[in-house]
Formats: structure tokens, sequence, C-alpha cells
């Protein structure tokens, strides 16, 4: 195990579907996908202190291993506390090439409310 895994914790992908509404309409639903690991720390650089102080949501690194390939827009549950991000980058934004022995993958994200509007 490596410092890097180490650090690793499950997060739940959601998989976002539209609905029927019974009234002729749609909705959104969500609903739980696989499970993956990885490790997300906050981004708490004097830059992004600054945007938060000018109304930005809180950013977040997730580090995963270079074979999870995620979407943009993905959202994510954190199962520690329940909490929910989306990713903000996407697959080929930042990974470690193939010749290099680190075998690690990166997404922005940022803290997400599921039917809050952010949808």
């Amino acid at each position: 195990m490596s410092l890097l895994t180490s650090s690793f914790e499950p997060f739940i992908v959601i998989n976002k579907q539209t609905v029927p509404d019974g009234y002729g309409g749609t909705t959104t639903a969500y609903t739980e996908g696989i499970e993956i690991q990885g490790a997300m720390p906050l981004d708490d650089s004097v830059q992004v202190k600054i945007a938060q102080a000018m109304g930005a949501k809180a950013l977040y690194t997730l580090t995963v291993r270079k074979n999870v390939e995620l979407d943009f827009h993905t959202v994510l549950k954190r199962k520690r506390d329940n909490k929910y991000f989306r990713l903000t980058s996407g697959t080929e934004d930042k990974q470690t090439p193939a010749t290099a022995g680190l075998n690690m993958r990166q997404y922005s994200a940022e803290e997400f409310e599921i039917g809050g509007g952010n949808g």
C-alpha cells in the first residue's frame, strides 16, 4: 500500500436519470451506482480562499487510480459523511503519463446538493 492509496476512502458514483413525472412531464432522479476509491482533500490555497470570500464554492481535488474514468459533472457521494460533490473537470485533464510509475488521475470538484436546483 502506498502513501497515496492509504488515504483513499469509498465514494459512490451517483447516476442522474430523467424519468416521467406521471403528469406528462419529466423529473430528475438520482440513484446510487458503483463504488470507487479515492482521496478528496479540500483545496485551501490562498487563491481559493480569496475566491471563496467572493462567493465561490469550496473546491476539492479528487485523486483516483488512472483506470477510473469519470465524466465532467459526474456526481459522487462520500460514504464517510454522505456529502455530495460534482466534478468540474474531465477525464483527460490531469493524469500521470503512461510511462510513469505513479498510477493516478485527478479531477477538480465542488460541493453539490442533490435536488437543490443544481442539476
